[in-house]
């Protein structure tokens, strides 16, 4: 999967679910996407921004050479951002802490390293296992022009997995018959809304995992995580 920065709950349930994580990083970066940004709660309505700054952004770069800009001050306007919830919110300490210790644990500041350090502390406090990869680093040869559905049976055969599980509203991607010559079971998995208090803020759906840790407890993400989450058999 690609580095996604602080991504929705539904991301740590495939992370629940697997055995190795794959940190994707070897294709073409896409400005503006998921990777450098994710949503909060807005102190007043709908939601706010949480941005990583890169000191370049362009789709002639890897998402391995992307970096992040001023580390230092990034962390403090990311911590400026979420202040607002301090008042209202009952976790509101422990998610100051997961971002201090991500930018603390942080390899370099790669954006790869960021948003892996943050996936690292945020499953850390949550009580999941988190045993994962990072694909640049794997030494592994690609063939030329790679589809976006040819990356994820391509790799899991270099690994020798036996199956892939990926999220259901991403399988338009993959033909099943490229898993199935390679031996391997192509799986979905499926991850129903979450709904929960917010307090007098109005909730909105599908937030990044540090909105979802403001409000409820790591022990009540656990058990929604297993409550919420499904796994089909795509392939044979």
């Amino acid at each position: 999967m690609q580095p996604y920065f602080f991504p929705y709950l539904g991301h740590f349930a495939l992370i629940d679910a697997v055995d190795k994580w794959i940190v994707f990083d070897v294709s073409q970066y896409t400005p503006k996407s998921w990777m450098n940004r994710n949503r909060i709660l807005h102190p007043n309505t709908g939601f706010n921004y949480v941005t990583l700054p890169l000191e370049k952004s362009s789709i002639k770069l890897r998402t391995c050479d992307v970096h992040v800009r001023d580390i230092d001050n990034v962390k403090a306007t990311i911590l400026g951002k979420i202040s607002h919830y301090k008042k209202q919110a009952p976790f509101y300490w422990q998610v100051v802490n997961i971002i201090k210790r991500t930018f603390e644990n942080a390899k370099s500041n790669k954006l790869v390293d960021i948003n892996v350090s943050a996936l690292d502390q945020t499953c850390q406090y949550l009580g999941l296992t988190f045993d994962w990869d990072i694909c640049s680093e794997l030494g592994l040869s690609f063939p030329q022009n790679m589809g976006p559905g040819d990356w994820a049976p391509f790799i899991s055969e270099q690994l020798n997995a036996s199956v892939y599980i990926n999220p259901s509203n991403g399988m338009k991607l993959f033909n099943t018959a490229d898993f199935e010559q390679k031996n391997i079971v192509l799986q979905a998995l499926s991850f129903s809304p979450f709904e929960y208090e917010t307090d007098s803020t109005s909730f909105v759906e599908d937030l990044s995992i540090l909105d979802v840790m403001m409000w409820s407890s790591a022990s009540t993400i656990r058990q929604k995580i297993k409550e919420l989450s499904s796994i089909a058999r795509i392939s044979n």
